[in-house]
């Protein structure tokens, strides 16, 4: 199992786009992902799921993957938050 820190960084205003792209992106990986931000845990490629979580701008959350590709889906996530993939 991996896990990272991340901060929302995807530009001033985060959009349902956003959140689709995210849950595209969580998709490619076999490995379970799971965002949690506080208590508020969901499953990353579950568009009903994340658009419940409620990011904002500039938030942490922790990324969880388990699975076979673990350490790319957790990069690739990262990178997503980080604005170098949308």
């Amino acid at each position: 199992m991996k896990k990272s820190s991340i901060h929302v960084n995807l530009g001033n205003e985060l959009k349902a786009r956003h959140i689709a792209l995210l849950v595209q992106e969580a998709s490619k990986y076999e490995s379970s992902i799971y965002i949690q931000i506080g208590a508020r845990k969901v499953n990353a490629k579950s568009i009903m799921g994340m658009m419940t979580l409620g990011l904002d701008i500039g938030e942490e959350l922790e990324v969880t993957a388990d699975g076979d590709d673990e350490e790319a889906a957790v990069d690739g996530i990262e990178r997503f938050m980080n604005g170098r993939l949308a």
